[in-house]
């Protein structure tokens, strides 16, 4: 396979803006689970995010960011978003809503911009890693450089 056809959508939209980043493959391991992926690559887990896309009930949809050994907290996120309440996307409409299916869903490149939050630990690392937009692939870059992509806050969203 040549590195052309290894790019995912994410790496062409960062590679359009000239955006540093570094990908990380890790198809070639039995890692399924997101916490797998941590240790696939042999990563920190704190440094490890997984993008989690909930809907309110006035049908808004939010894209959250939590390291993948913690959980996103439901009640924290709502709050972060100023929400009365959100709860997790069904798997049946993640891929209509965002263009992604389950595991391998990127908070770049969705088919609209949605209101992201990145769990506040991340401000803790110089790089995070999250999902490349394809099960098997990750992409590596700093807050300042994922800035340049897509608006996000950060907030404390994640549960204890």
């Amino acid at each position: 396979m040549s590195k052309k056809e290894n790019k995912t959508n994410v790496m062409r939209v960062l590679d359009s803006k000239k955006i540093n980043y570094t990908m990380h493959c890790y198809a070639d391991t039995d890692a399924i689970a997101v916490q797998d992926v941590a240790k696939a690559l042999n990563e920190n887990p704190d440094m490890v995010f997984k993008t989690l896309v909930t809907v309110s009930p006035t049908k808004n949809y939010y894209v959250f960011l939590v390291p993948v050994n913690r959980e996103l907290s439901l009640k924290k996120a709502a709050k972060a978003v100023n929400e009365k309440k959100v709860e997790m996307i069904k798997s049946k409409d993640l891929l209509s809503v965002t263009g992604y299916i389950h595991g391998g869903c990127s908070p770049i490149g969705m088919k609209k911009n949605f209101v992201t939050t990145i769990d506040k630990s991340a401000l803790n690392f110089d790089t995070i890693m999250f999902s490349a937009g394809k099960i098997g692939y990750q992409v590596q870059m700093s807050l300042e450089d994922l800035k340049k992509v897509i608006k996000f806050s950060t907030d404390d969203i994640a549960s204890e």
